[in-house]
């Protein structure tokens, strides 16, 4: 659980990379994306034929993963029609390719990720609550980047050193007053903002300290707190 751009999905990976399961595939699927027609075609695959443009058999993620992880994304916006396809599949632990009638057992690790909250999810009118007890064994919140304290300075410097590579430049610091700057921003688009606020200010930046006229804050976020409220943790003198 988690707002836009907190990580999610970087979690995911590293319970899979840290898992008994490391060697085996490692399968993304934002499910929210998926239109209705192409959710079960996408998720079990299907067989040549089985509709218009179905050219040749295709496996779908849950065969692909099979072994190993199967992380859908954006969970929270699929359909309650799709809900009920992937509620069979999970209690079943089998899946049928569309066109055909054979069960091909499945075993994953499933973990899922949304940015809807347990309680908007409960609403029966928009997601089934058996399908959340059955996916929600373990639950896993990450914080919002303006509750990470210091996290983002390192965070920051991550990045900095991440970007002057790859544009071959001196890596930068950051005066104090460039560091107090970015604790105190309330980062509505979380990490992937501060990543992006980095990597202008490294191509942009003249000089090898970072300073606060060079960290320029995305306006296509609009803030969902106060934008005075600072950082939890403030920039030790």
């Amino acid at each position: 659980l988690g707002e836009n751009g907190t990580g999610k999905d970087l979690i995911a990976k590293a319970i899979h990379q840290e898992s008994m399961r490391a060697d085996k595939p490692f399968i993304k699927v934002d499910v929210g994306a998926l239109t209705e027609s192409l959710f079960e075609s996408k998720l079990f695959g299907h067989k040549k034929g089985a509709f218009t443009d179905a050219r040749e058999d295709r496996i779908g993620r849950f065969e692909m993963a099979n072994g190993g992880t199967l992380f859908l994304d954006e969970i929270g916006n699929i359909s309650l029609h799709q809900q009920a396809k992937l509620l069979s599949v999970l209690q079943n632990r089998q899946i049928s390719r569309i066109g055909s009638n054979e069960i091909i057992p499945i075993d994953i690790r499933l973990i899922c990720a949304t940015n809807v909250s347990i309680a908007e999810l409960g609403n029966e009118n928009r997601f089934r609550k058996d399908l959340i007890y059955r996916i929600n064994t373990v639950e896993i919140t990450m914080p919002a980047l303006r509750k990470r304290g210091n996290d983002i300075i390192l965070l920051a410097r991550h990045f900095a050193k991440l970007y002057s590579n790859k544009y071959m430049k001196i890596t930068p610091d950051f005066d104090k007053k460039a560091m107090e700057k970015l604790l105190s921003y309330n980062y509505p688009g979380n990490v992937r903002e501060l990543q992006y606020t980095i990597e202008r200010a490294v191509i942009m930046a003249d000089e090898e300290v970072l300073q606060p006229k060079d960290l320029i804050f995305s306006p296509l976020e609009t803030p969902s707190v106060s934008e005075n409220e600072p950082a939890e943790l403030k920039l030790s003198a």
